[in-house]
C-alpha cells in the first residue's frame, strides 16, 4: 500500500505538478496538503486545476510555469500526539532540482525539537537510504506508555455472605438441619490471601518526562485472636477449631461451646465464641455468645443473645418471655409469643403474637407462611404467604425504615420536647434576675446559687438541643418517600392488618390476595402480583 504524493518536477515547458496516485488502498493526496505546501514555496496555481489533477485515479502532471524548475529541499510536518508519546512526521519530496534531507539532519532537527526519547533511528536511516515515502504518517518517535499497576486483591475461603439464605426443600419448606451458612472450620485451614498490589511501570513521553501509573491500593489482614498470619504477612490461617466469619472486614475465628441441652444441667451459658445447643433451651435460662449460637432443638420461654447468627431447627415458643437478639441474622423453623431483634435478616416459616425487628428485612416462607398478631418491622421488606386472620389479634407490618434508626429517631424527638420545655422553664428564672439586678435588688446566697445553676443549666440544654436537632435532620432522611420498601403477600392478607411504609399507613378493609402494598404518592397503596 502506498498513499498517493506529489512532486514539483521539470517539464518541457518548464515546471509541473505530478501526482502519483495511490496503490493498493492507500489515502488519495489531501487537497489542504498540497495547496499549503504550493503556498509555503510559493508557487502561483489554479485551484481547479490543482483540484481536479489532486483527484486523479492515474499518475499525472500539471504544468506551472516556465523557466527553471525550483529547488525545494525535501521536507516534512512534524505533530505530537495528545499525550505526548507519538511524534508523527509527514515528508514531502524534493524538487527534481531540490536536495533530500539526511537521517543526520533530521534527528538533530528532533534534538531541536525537545524530542528527547524513542526516536526511531533505524526506521529513519532506512526510510532515508530508501526513495523515500511520503503524504504518510510516519511514527518518527515513540514514547513510553505507564504500564498501570492493580489494586491488592484478597480471597476468602469461605462464605463471607451474611445475608445468605438457608437452603429450600422441594416441598417449599426450610431445611434447617442443613443450612450451609455456618462457617466451620479445623485448625490449620487457610482463611484469606492476599495477592499483593502490582505498582505498575513508569512511562516516559517523547520529551522525556516520566509519565507515572495511577496509585495502586494496598491491602492487610484484619483479623481476630486465634488467627495465624504466613511469615510474608499474606495469607492467614486457623489455630483452632471453630467457626469463622467476616465482620465488618475483620475476620474473626471462635472456638465453639457444645452442649446437649440449657437447663439446670448446664445454667446459663455465657461465651466468647460461638455455642452450639444439641437439644433444647429450657424456659428462663440464656445463652450469650459473642459469635454464633446453634440451637438444634427448641428455645421455650429462654433469652438468646448472639453477636453473629442464632439458628433454632426447631423453632421458638418465648411464652411472652423469650427474647432473641442476633448482631446478624435469626433463622427460626417458627416463632411464637416472642420478643426477636436482629441486625440482618429473619427467616421462619411463621410468626404467631410476636415483635420481630429485623435490620434488612423478614421472610415468612413455608406452606403456612403466616405472620399473625404482634407487630414485626424491617428496613426494605416484609414477605409471607398469609398476614393477619379471620378472628385473628391485631397485626401490625411495617417496612421502610431501619427500625434501631426509627426508635432513635421517636426518642430524639421526645428528648427535643422534654429540652425546649426545660429551656421555656429555665428563661423566665433568669430573665426574673436581670430585671431584678437592674433595680439594684439584694438577692441571698441561696438565691444567686439557685440562679447560677439554673444559667449553667439554660446553656447545657441549649447545646444538647443543638445536637439533638443536628441528629434529627440526619435522621428524617430514614423517611424519604422515595426509599423502596415493600410488603409482599404471596398468598392472602386479612381484614384489620395494619401496613406501615415509612411515615403513613393503612388499615386493610377487605381481603387481597397476591399483592403487593408500596408507598406512593404519599399513601400506603396496593397492587397485585
Amino acid at each position: 500500500m502506498r498513499n498517493g504524493f506529489f512532486k514539483i518536477v521539470k517539464t518541457p515547458g518548464g515546471f509541473g505538478l505530478s501526482i502519483f496516485a495511490p496503490k493498493d488502498g492507500g489515502e488519495p493526496v489531501r487537497i489542504q496538503e498540497l495547496v499549503n505546501y504550493l503556498d509555503m514555496n510559493g508557487i502561483n496555481y489554479d485551484l481547479g486545476k490543482v483540484k481536479e489533477i489532486a483527484a486523479s485515479t492515474e499518475d499525472a502532471v500539471l504544468e506551472l510555469g516556465t523557466g527553471e524548475c525550483p529547488a525545494i529541499r525535501e521536507n516534512y510536518n512534524f505533530t505530537v500526539s495528545d499525550d505526548n508519546l507519538r511524534g508523527i512526521a509527514r515528508f514531502t519530496p524534493a524538487s527534481d532540482t531540490g536536495e533530500r534531507m539526511t537521517a543526520d539532519e533530521f534527528i538533530k532537527d528532533m534534538a531541536f525539537r525537545m524530542i528527547k526519547f524513542g526516536i526511531q533511528e533505524e526506521l529513519l536511516r532506512k526510510l532515508f537510504a530508501s526513495s523515500g515515502i511520503y503524504c504518510t504518517d510516519i511514527v518518527v518517535a515513540k514514547g513510553k506508555p505507564a504500564r498501570q499497576g492493580k489494586d491488592a486483591t484478597i480471597e476468602y475461603f469461605f462464605n463471607t455472605d451474611v445475608h445468605a439464605k438457608p437452603a429450600m426443600n422441594e416441598d417449599g419448606s426450610v431445611d434447617y438441619f442443613h443450612l450451609g451458612i455456618v462457617n466451620n472450620i479445623k485448625a490449620g485451614d487457610k482463611l484469606a490471601q492476599i495477592t499483593p498490589e502490582d505498582p505498575g511501570e513508569s512511562g516516559m513521553t517523547i520529551q522525556g518526562a516520566p509519565i507515572k501509573p495511577r496509585d495502586v491500593k494496598k491491602m492487610r489482614h484484619n483479623f481476630g485472636k486465634n488467627i495465624k498470619l504466613s511469615d510474608d504477612r499474606l495469607t492467614i490461617t486457623s489455630e483452632i477449631d471453630g467457626m469463622v466469619a467476616l465482620t465488618d472486614g475483620a475476620v474473626f475465628v471462635s472456638g465453639v461451646y457444645a452442649v446437649e441441652n440449657v437447663d439446670n444441667s448446664t445454667g446459663n451459658i455465657d461465651f466468647t465464641g460461638s455455642v452450639q445447643v444439641n437439644g433444647n433451651v429450657a424456659t428462663n435460662f440464656e445463652v450469650k455468645a459473642s459469635g454464633d449460637v446453634i440451637i438444634y432443638g427448641v428455645v421455650e420461654g429462654a433469652h438468646i443473645v448472639a453477636g453473629g447468627n442464632i439458628i433454632i431447627a426447631r423453632g421458638v415458643n418465648g411464652m411472652s418471655k423469650g427474647f432473641l437478639e442476633a448482631g446478624n441474622n435469626i433463622i427460626s423453623k417458627f416463632i411464637e409469643n416472642s420478643k426477636v431483634k436482629a441486625g440482618g435478616y429473619v427467616n421462619t416459616e411463621s410468626i404467631l403474637h410476636s415483635d420481630v425487628v429485623a435490620g434488612t428485612e423478614i421472610v415468612v416462607t413455608g406452606k403456612h407462611g403466616f405472620i399473625t398478631g404482634g407487630h414485626v418491622q424491617a428496613d426494605s421488606k416484609v414477605e409471607a404467604r398469609t398476614l393477619g386472620a379471620v378472628m385473628g389479634s391485631q397485626t401490625v407490618i411495617e417496612v421502610g425504615a431501619n427500625p434501631e434508626l426509627k426508635n432513635e429517631y421517636n426518642k430524639t424527638q421526645k428528648e427535643i420536647g422534654e429540652i425546649v420545655k426545660a429551656i421555656k422553664d429555665a428563661q423566665p428564672i433568669i430573665q426574673n434576675f436581670m430585671e431584678k439586678k437592674a433595680k439594684g435588688a439584694r438577692m441571698t446566697a441561696d438565691q444567686l446559687a439557685y440562679v447560677k445553676q439554673t444559667a449553667e443549666t439554660l446553656e447545657t440544654k441549649k447545646k444538647e438541643l443543638t445536637e439533638k436537632n443536628a441528629r434529627m435532620q440526619e435522621l428524617s432522611q430514614i423517611f424519604d418517600p422515595n426509599r423502596k420498601s415493600e410488603v409482599i403477600v404471596n398468598g392472602e392478607v386479612y381484614p384489620g392488618t395494619i401496613i406501615i411504609i415509612g411515615d403513613v399507613s393503612m388499615t386493610v378493609k377487605d381481603s387481597y390476595k397476591y399483592c403487593r402494598f408500596v408507598r406512593s404518592q404519599g399513601e400506603v397503596k396496593m397492587s397485585p402480583l
